[in-house]
């Protein structure tokens, strides 16, 4: 039995996606920069797209930008609205995801910025007592705090944090990879400057994503060669991979609800059945506490063990993908930034499950008696 558990790394294509997407690969392959009736014509669909995100996100299209994923997209937002903006002055975690914190530290290094960390409780979310108190004894901020945490599934209450960026002028930009199309958004109910989403979190495909650029932000381009994108991203572009978004997003929205009850039933399920098979066992962050937390990400620490670092490939073996969350197969000891900052036990294996709307209950199964197996 093979079963896919890794669906925070990336998703299956959903089979409606592929079918829209076929055409315009077929016949679709007009360059949406060119003036002639084929690229009138993928011109069209991008806008077409571009419309449908921004109905979804309740928010104007010239707000929506397409990018190659979440990785530029929150390159483009912190490096731009920072430098565009004039502010020298930055507020995040050490649990966000690299293609922030390594940004940040990047340019922090470099001398172009202060980066300031807000405390984090015992589970790792956010003080926000101290993120005020941080906004309050410096210039204008720039706050980058993910919604939800792509290893423990902590959320981020996104509105209460707009409002205390909007309380000191902030300028806050949120990770939302993780949860775009797995939660409803309202940005016109949101104080965010920006927000970012990549395709393939969502059953869409790989190297397409989009930044979210309020209306009131004016920033310049991060990539430059072309005027695509109304000026503000330079290269031609993927245009079956941006209706494919785009259709996954419908696809997502139409059954959210549907999917989400499907899926935390079977985190719950997977909870109950580790705890009761596997004494011990023990869950990273918040991810344990289904109401919470990131409803498709679960962070077991399990006991320790002689096999912790062969671990994943035994469940490789196995059939079973996952990720890791501690020490390193290679022995280098680093691990998670995130478990590692949240100080769990590091000695211990942890592993990710990530779940999606094509798992079941027997799949769960299988993978809960095959750890079973290893820990006995």
């Amino acid at each position: 039995m093979k079963v896919y558990l890794d669906n925070a790394a990336t998703t299956p294509l959903d089979k409606e996606v592929i079918a829209a997407m076929i055409p315009v690969m077929e016949e679709g392959y007009g360059n949406p920069s060119s003036i002639h009736a084929f690229g009138r014509e993928a011109r069209s669909r991008v806008e077409r797209a571009r419309k449908n995100v921004a109905k979804h996100l309740n928010c104007s299209p010239g707000e929506i930008f397409f990018t190659s994923g979440g990785t530029e997209a929150d390159n483009m937002a912190i490096r731009c609205g920072m430098t565009d903006l004039g502010i020298n002055h930055a507020i995040t975690t050490t649990l966000e995801h690299h293609a922030v914190g390594n940004t940040l530290e990047d340019m922090a290094q470099k001398g172009y910025i202060k980066l300031s960390y807000v405390n984090l409780d015992k589970n790792g979310s956010v003080d926000l007592t101290h993120l005020e108190e941080l906004l309050a004894s410096n210039d204008r901020s720039f706050v980058s705090l993910m919604h939800a945490n792509n290893e423990i599934g902590n959320l981020l209450p996104l509105k209460e944090v707009g409002e205390i960026c909007k309380k000191h002028n902030a300028i806050f930009h949120s990770d939302t990879v993780q949860t775009i199309a797995h939660y409803r958004y309202d940005l016109q109910d949101l104080h965010a400057h920006f927000i970012t989403g990549a395709a393939h979190k969502f059953h869409g495909p790989k190297g397409n994503g989009f930044l979210y650029i309020n209306v009131d932000v004016s920033i310049t381009p991060f990539i430059h060669g072309g005027s695509q994108e109304r000026n503000m991203r330079a290269g031609t572009e993927n245009v079956y991979g941006i209706v494919g978004l785009s259709t996954a997003m419908d696809v997502a929205y139409r059954n959210l609800e549907e999917h989400r009850n499907h899926i935390e039933g079977l985190k719950s399920y997977m909870i109950k059945e580790l705890q009761n098979e596997i004494p011990g066992v023990e869950f990273n962050g918040l991810s344990g506490e289904v109401d919470q937390s990131l409803y498709t990400v679960l962070n077991v620490m399990f006991p320790p063990t002689d096999i912790g670092e062969m671990l994943l490939y035994n469940l490789d073996i196995m059939g079973i993908a996952c990720s890791g969350g501690s020490a390193c197969s290679s022995g280098s000891n680093v691990g998670s930034h995130v478990l590692r900052g949240i100080g769990a036990d590091m000695m211990r294996p942890s592993l990710r499950f990530s779940f999606s709307k094509y798992n079941t209950k027997e799949e769960l199964d299988y993978v809960i008696s095959q750890l079973k197996s290893l820990f006995s």
